[in-house]
């Protein structure tokens, strides 16, 4: 090319066709399923044969799909699993530092809250689990937290709705945190 007058630029069409919209985590986590060989409809048609399952709850994960709408709370949940072992960290220092001054609504100390009550007793849940093999950690930020009345009555809802859904009675405190631009 000797001169530049010779580039012609032909611009293609966009490929995108799909509406860009946020798919509910529920959609992407069904979705990564069928790719990793899990049969699972978008309608929650459960095929029958040789595919794989992921986990107690399936069924429950399959109803939830089909009640998603644009008008659903969008909640970001942050899970870590833990071992209790030898070199980790007792779980009283966790729920210390969980119940650490100025994290509530009102810059006090937290207080643990549970399915039952709103002054449950960190020594006696540590005590509980102190044969457990691992326990869960979760973070549940809700879109919606700041409005909100008490985030306590969601977290009772949530657990309630997973104790029903695992089909078995979990044993939990939980905490809330108002120190941050996103409460949880």
């Amino acid at each position: 090319m000797a001169d530049d007058s010779e580039i012609r630029v032909r611009p293609g069409r966009i490929r995108s066709t799909r509406a860009q919209q946020a798919r509910p985590f529920i959609s992407q986590a069904l979705a990564a399923a069928q790719k990793a060989g899990g049969r699972v409809s978008r309608s929650g048609k459960i095929t029958t044969g040789n595919r794989s399952r992921f986990g107690r709850g399936q069924r429950a994960s399959i109803q939830a799909n089909r009640l998603l709408t644009g008008r659903s709370r969008i909640v970001v949940i942050k899970t870590r699993v833990v071992r209790h072992s030898a070199r980790a960290a007792p779980l009283a220092a966790h729920l210390s530092y969980l119940r650490r001054d100025g994290v509530t609504r009102d810059g006090e100390k937290a207080r643990l809250f549970g399915p039952e009550g709103d002054n449950v007793d960190a020594r006696d849940f540590a005590a509980r689990c102190e044969d457990d093999r691992h326990h869960f950690r979760f973070i549940v930020s809700p879109e919606d937290a700041v409005d909100m009345a008490d985030l306590k009555d969601h977290a009772r809802e949530l657990m309630g709705q997973m104790e029903k859904d695992l089909g078995t009675k979990l044993d939990w405190v939980g905490v809330d945190h108002w120190n941050t631009d996103n409460p949880h």
